[in-house]
């Protein structure tokens, strides 16, 4: 069976999409003065970054990422996947693709900012995964509070200081083998160390390693 990867609408609308991202730089750059500003205040980034902010910002995983979440997916044969942070809905975009490929199922995402929010919606409907897609609007403890388990793939890419409350109000919609990965642990790793020691540590239901992929992947896999 072919990868809708490799197949239009999702192809040319990801190649669109990740070369639109590049003009991150840029926007950062914009930035600069309120990091500066709020970094003065003693905020910390966690706290500068809020979701106006950044509402212009695609921040997304890389094409290697993508790519490694689509075959996870595969290879679980992940039929619930939930995302945490969807943003302009590039990961989405991954996930429903193995959806599709799995024979069918459900990504549900969570987007805090509305104009986010809408072009995650539209761009799931242009690459043909509107179907399988739930992307929900609003603040994550709330929007997904009410999941169906089993749930076979999560993955955290919101705001940081919410990994953990995200985490837990999941872990007991997880099957036994399912996957948990975790974006930017590199990016923010004073931020996300409890994270990462919570579920290395042996003593919370997982076994999970760092890994060296984009701005650090944490790969956890939930064993109950």
């Amino acid at each position: 069976m072919t990868s809708s990867l490799t197949t239009d609408p999702i192809q040319s609308l990801l190649d669109r999409l990740h070369q639109q991202a590049k003009g991150d730089k840029q926007k950062f750059l914009k930035l600069i003065p309120s990091f500066l500003t709020g970094r003065m205040k003693g905020k910390s980034l966690i706290e500068i970054m809020t979701p106006e902010l950044m509402k212009d910002v695609f921040i997304p995983i890389s094409r290697e990422q993508g790519e490694f979440l689509y075959l996870t997916a595969r290879s679980l044969g992940a039929r619930r996947i939930v995302e945490f942070g969807t943003s302009f809905g590039i990961s989405t975009i991954y996930l429903g693709a193995a959806i599709k490929d799995n024979g069918g199922g459900w990504v549900i995402g969570s987007e805090i900012e509305p104009s986010k929010h809408a072009k995650a919606v539209d761009h799931l409907r242009q690459a043909g995964l509107a179907d399988i897609t739930d992307v929900r609007l609003g603040d994550a403890l709330q929007t997904l509070a009410d999941l169906e388990a089993p749930v076979d793939l999560v993955l955290l890419d919101g705001w940081k200081d919410l990994y953990m409350p995200v985490l837990k109000l999941l872990t007991p919609k997880l099957r036994h083998g399912s996957v948990v990965m975790a974006d930017n642990i590199f990016t923010f790793r004073k931020d996300l160390r409890p994270y990462v020691e919570y579920m290395q540590s042996g003593d919370n239901g997982f076994i999970s390693t760092t890994l060296h992929i984009a701005d650090g992947f944490e790969y956890s896999v939930y064993t109950g």
